[in-house]
C-alpha cells in the first residue's frame, strides 16, 4: 500500500504546488517597482507610438498582466504619495508639488515600511518627492538604502546641488546617498539603474524591495547625445494622417521637445534591459514581481493616443498611464484587464501577494488587484477622485470623479449649477468629447454628490489640517538643509529674490550655526533677519558681493514655529535660496 500512496502524494505535489499562493508556500517574492516621471501613456511603442523605440518595455508588457484603464494623480508628488500609502494624497499631507505641499506626514505607513517589517531589504533610487528633511525622507519612511535627488526634479530650485549646473544638471550630479551628499559620474538614469542593480546584487540572498524611480523624462530635457541622435531627424507629428483620433497640433518647439523626450525614454528602456538581464544572471527573475508604471501624463504636447489633456489635467490624457505587472512564478501568461484601477491599489496588492497585513488604524482608499489578476468576478467598482490646483484643492476647478464608465469633470465656479459640469461615458467616448451632463442629469447628480462628499472628507484630513513640520536639531539630520521646494509662504516660490517664504519647523533647544545662501550676490549694508516665532535674531552684513551670510552660536529654544529668514536692504526683503542649520550643542 505504501507505493500507491507515495505516488499519489508525488502527483499532488507536482500538480498542485504551483497553484498555491506565495504566502501558503512561505516564500516571499522580491519586488521591483519602476516608475518614470512625466512619461505619458503614449510614450511607448506598445501603446501605438510610431516614433519612440522601447523594445525592452514592449517585450516586458507582452509578458505581463496589463491594466489598460489604470489611473494616477495629475501630477507627481500626489501620485507618489498615493502609490506609497494606498491612500489619497490629501490624507497624507501632500497637497502640492512644491510650496511646502510635498512633505508627507511621518505617521503614514509606506510600502517600504510594510515590507521592511516582513524582513525585506528596501532601497530607493531616483526621485522621492515626499519631503527632503527629517522625518519625511526615504530613510525615515522605511528605506534601508537611498540614492536620490531632492525636490521634484534635478535642476529644479529645491535640488540645489544640481540647480546651478544648468544644462548639465542631469550629468555628473551630486546626489544624496543615505542622507549625505555624494558626487557621481555619468547620466542620471544610468546612475540610478546602476545603483539599483548594485542593491539587488547585495540583497539577492534576502527578499528585497527596489523602488527604481526615474526622474526622466521630466524637464529639463537633457539626454546623452547618442540618444538624441536617434531622433534628431524625425517629425513626431507625422504618421497619423489616416488616424481619426483627435490630436493637438504640434509647434516646432513641441516637436523638438518630443525628440528629446523619446531619447530619454529610449535611455530608460536600455537601462531596464540591463536590469532585467541582471535578474536573469542572478536567477531571480522567476521569483521577482516587477511593476512598470508612470506618474502622470506628458508635460509637453505630443502623442497621447488621442486622449484629451496632459500633465496637470484631470482628463484622461493627464491621469491614464500604463501599468504592467509581471511575476513569472505565480502569474502565468499575459492578458489585458480593463477594469478601472489606480495607484492607490498598489500597496494592498503587494500586501496580499506577499502575504502581509495591510496597515491598520487608517483608511485605505485602494484595494488589492489580486482578485482581478486571478480572474475572480467579484471586484465592485468604486469611485475615483481626481483633482489638481496649486496649494490646496479649489472647489470645482480641475476636479473629477469617475465611477464605472461615467466620469464627471468640474471646470467651473464654486456655486455652479449641474449643467456647468461635464459628464462623459469613457468607454463609449474615450476621448471625452461628448458632454452628457444635460441629458443624463440623474447620473451627473449622483456623481456630483459623491464628488462633494469626497472633497469635504479629504480637505478635512488630519494630516492636511496639521501640516507635517520639519524637525530641526536632532541627530537624525544635523546639519539640515532647508530648500525652496519645501518652503511655504507666497504661491509660486521658485528662484525669485524678493519673495516671502518660510518653513514650518519643530526646533530642538540648542545653539546653532546657520548659513543663508542666496540666488545672487547681495550688497553690504543690509541686515539678516531670522524670525522663529516671537524670537527674532539679526545680523548686519558688511561684506559686499557675497552670496552667503553666516550667523554663529544662535540660541534657539524648543518650539514649533514658522522659520522666516530674509535679508533686508534698500527696501527689499530677499529670501535665501537655501538655509543650512547645524546644532553645535
Amino acid at each position: 500500500m505504501q507505493k500507491p500512496i507515495s505516488l499519489l502524494l508525488l502527483f499532488v505535489v507536482i500538480h498542485f504546488l504551483p497553484m498555491l499562493s506565495t504566502a501558503q508556500r512561505g516564500e516571499k517574492p522580491n519586488v521591483i517597482l519602476i516608475i518614470t516621471d512625466d512619461q505619458g501613456y503614449g510614450d511607448l511603442g506598445i501603446t501605438g507610438n510610431p516614433h519612440v523605440k522601447t523594445p525592452t518595455l514592449d517585450a516586458f508588457a507582452k509578458e505581463s498582466v496589463r491594466f489598460t484603464n489604470f489611473y494616477v494623480s495629475p501630477v507627481c508628488a500626489p501620485t507618489r504619495a498615493s502609490l506609497m500609502t494606498g491612500r489619497y494624497s490629501l490624507r497624507t499631507g501632500i497637497r502640492d508639488t512644491y510650496n511646502g505641499g510635498a512633505i508627507m506626514a511621518s505617521n503614514e505607513v509606506t510600502i517600504a515600511e510594510m515590507l521592511k517589517q516582513a524582513n525585506y531589504r528596501t532601497g530607493i533610487f531616483g526621485k522621492w518627492h515626499l519631503g527632503d528633511n527629517y522625518p519625511s525622507r526615504p530613510q525615515d519612511q522605511g528605506f534601508d538604502e537611498s540614492v536620490i535627488h531632492l525636490a521634484g526634479g534635478m535642476g529644479q530650485v529645491g535640488d540645489f546641488t544640481t540647480y546651478f549646473r544648468g544644462d548639465r544638471s542631469y550629468f555628473d550630479p551630486v546626489l544624496w546617498q543615505n542622507g549625505k551628499q555624494e558626487a557621481y559620474t555619468g547620466y542620471c538614469s544610468d546612475i540610478f539603474t546602476d545603483q539599483a542593480i548594485r542593491f539587488i546584487e547585495k540583497s539577492k540572498s534576502d527578499p528585497f524591495f527596489c523602488y527604481l524611480s526615474f526622474n526622466a523624462p521630466h524637464t529639463p530635457l537633457q539626454v546623452p547625445q547618442e540618444y538624441y541622435d536617434r531622433y534628431k531627424d524625425i517629425d513626431p507629428s507625422s504618421g497619423f494622417e489616416n488616424d481619426d483620433r483627435p490630436f493637438t497640433k504640434m509647434t516646432e518647439k513641441d516637436k523638438e521637445d518630443a525628440r528629446k523626450v523619446y531619447a530619454m525614454v529610449s535611455n530608460i528602456d536600455d537601462n531596464l534591459a540591463k536590469l532585467f538581464q541582471k535578474l536573469k544572471e542572478l536567477k531571480l527573475e522567476k521569483n521577482t514581481l516587477v511593476i512598470f508604471m508612470t506618474d502622470n501624463g506628458p508635460q509637453q504636447v505630443r502623442y497621447v493616443a488621442g486622449m484629451k489633456g496632459r500633465k496637470g489635467s484631470v482628463y484622461r490624457g493627464g491621469v491614464r498611464v500604463p501599468f504592467y505587472l509581471r511575476y513569472p512564478q505565480e502569474i502565468k501568461g499575459n492578458w489585458d484587464i480593463e477594469t478601472t484601477t489606480a495607484h492607490i491599489d498598489v500597496l494592498p496588492t503587494l500586501a496580499e501577494i506577499c502575504g502581509l497585513e495591510i496597515p491598520k488604524n487608517r483608511k485605505l482608499d485602494g484595494r488589492s488587484l489580486l482578485p482581478l489578476i486571478q480572474k475572480k468576478a467579484n471586484w465592485p467598482q468604486r469611485p475615483l477622485f481626481f483633482y489638481w490646483t496649486r496649494k490646496y484643492p479649489v472647489r470645482y476647478i480641475n476636479m473629477a470623479l469617475q465611477q464605472g464608465p461615467y466620469k464627471l469633470v468640474a471646470q467651473t465656479n464654486f456655486n455652479a449649477s449641474l449643467q456647468d459640469f461635464e459628464l462623459y461615458h469613457v468607454l463609449d467616448d474615450p476621448y471625452e468629447l461628448k458632454n452628457l451632463a444635460k441629458e443624463k442629469t440623474d447620473t451627473a447628480q449622483l456623481l456630483k454628490d459623491k464628488m462633494d462628499e469626497t472633497y469635504e472628507e479629504l480637505i478635512n484630513s488630519e494630516n492636511l489640517l496639521n501640516p507635517p513640520p520639519i524637525v530641526v536639531g536632532t541627530q537624525n539630520e544635523n546639519p539640515i538643509f532647508l530648500n525652496r521646494n519645501d518652503a511655504g509662504g507666497e504661491r509660486g516660490i521658485w528662484n525669485q529674490e524678493e519673495v516671502f517664504g518660510k518653513w514650518n519647523v519643530v526646533l530642538k533647544e540648542g545653539r546653532y550655526n546657520i548659513k543663508f545662501k542666496f540666488v545672487e550676490p547681495i550688497k553690504k549694508g543690509g541686515k539678516m533677519f531670522l524670525e522663529t516665532g516671537s524670537l527674532i535674531n539679526t545680523f548686519e552684513n558688511d561684506i559686499n558681493g557675497t552670496d552667503s551670510i553666516e550667523m554663529t552660536g544662535v540660541s534657539l529654544p524648543n518650539m514649533e514655529c514658522d522659520l522666516i529668514p530674509f535679508y533686508a536692504i534698500g527696501g527689499k526683503r530677499i529670501f535665501p535660496f537655501w538655509v543650512e542649520m547645524e546644532r553645535i550643542r
